[in-house]
């Protein structure tokens, strides 16, 4: 897997496992306060969008995931 691919799987991850947590109706629920946690990679991944930088990503390349497109 690409750098790029594992971020979004990543992030995928996060926002459905911290809905999970958060929306009420769930049978995992937690605190709503979890879907802040949903907002903070949303608001990543418009960063990313936007500027063409994620953090996660430079991470993952130092750490040997390949770079991609």
């Amino acid at each position: 897997m690409t750098s790029w691919q594992i971020v979004r799987v990543v992030a995928g991850a996060f926002i459905l496992l911290s809905l999970a947590l958060g929306i009420p109706g769930s049978p995992v629920f937690m605190s709503s306060w979890w879907l802040a946690f949903t907002a903070f990679v949303g608001v990543n991944l418009l960063q990313s969008g936007i500027t063409k930088w994620c953090l996660m990503e430079s991470i993952l390349r130092k750490l040997g995931a390949r770079p991609g497109c």
